[in-house]
């Protein structure tokens, strides 16, 4: 297996005949740009594409990817809707929550259900997505998930199985205890750390302790120091103090920045 890091929760895994995409999004609004994480010259070659969240860092290409691969779009069936007789999807790039999307290929699932899809078969993971904060200059707001607010829109976590791996995404999230403990043992866990500022997802704290609870194989933090607005470190965090503390619980972690390989 080889996974591929491009940023935020923007992964590839590359197994066997499949290349499955996490999050086809971009760059948050960092210097005014929307520019795609995944390059372009890697789109037609994807097979499957995972969505965790509607936010523009997670979901902004989504439908430009799947043009290009003509893959299917695996996402939380909070994500589609039925609208003048059409099962439409959440606008990547339409203001708030706008149902305007048409995906030629889709498969969706709930919170604790599983599909089976191409020899794989996917669960949907409780996720939720925290408050986030942004700060612009002297002026500071707080955005709170909600019934009309689309930060967070669809937030889901997928415990992949595939080619006898199993890959644990849990996207933006806070620390789910309880719901969680029958997601023990993956090989690989991809986890938030980036919350201590804007608390958003988990900080290095509470994913730690989410770490105990999963006891997976391997661990790769994310979603941590990622460019946004006018900063480059939008969500702080240690991530060589996060390692040192996954690695004293006898668990390998890798630090992966955008462009990194990892083969497992």
């Amino acid at each position: 297996m080889n996974i591929q890091f491009y940023g935020y929760n923007a992964f590839l895994i590359e197994t066997g005949d499949k290349l499955l995409a996490i999050d086809p999004g971009a760059l948050f609004f960092y210097w005014f740009r929307f520019t795609s994480l995944f390059p372009e010259s890697k789109w037609q070659d994807i097979t499957h594409i995972f969505i965790t969240h509607g936010d523009p860092d997670h979901y902004w290409h989504a439908d430009r990817v799947a043009k290009a691969s003509n893959a299917p779009v695996i996402f939380n069936n909070t994500m589609l809707r039925e609208v003048n007789g059409k099962l439409l999807a959440l606008g990547p790039r339409a203001r708030g929550v706008s149902f305007t999307t048409e995906f030629k290929s889709l498969r969706t699932l709930a919170v604790d259900e599983t599909i089976e899809i191409d020899g794989m078969t996917v669960t949907g993971v409780k996720a939720t997505h925290g408050e986030l904060l942004i700060k612009i200059g002297p002026f500071t707001t707080i955005v709170k998930p909600g019934a009309e607010e689309r930060i967070g829109w669809g937030s889901l976590g997928f415990d992949i199985n595939v080619n006898g791996r199993r890959v644990l995404n849990l996207g933006d999230t806070l620390r789910h205890k309880e719901e969680w403990e029958k997601y023990i043992g993956p090989d690989v866990l991809m986890i938030p750390i980036g919350g201590k500022v804007a608390h958003n997802t988990m900080n290095e704290a509470e994913a730690i302790q989410a770490v105990k609870t999963l006891s997976p194989k391997h661990v790769i933090p994310c979603h941590y120091n990622c460019p946004g607005l006018f900063s480059k470190t939008l969500n702080p965090a240690d991530d060589e103090q996060f390692k040192v503390e996954v690695e004293d619980l006898g668990i390998p972690c890798s630090i992966m920045h955008a462009g990194d390989e990892l083969n497992l």
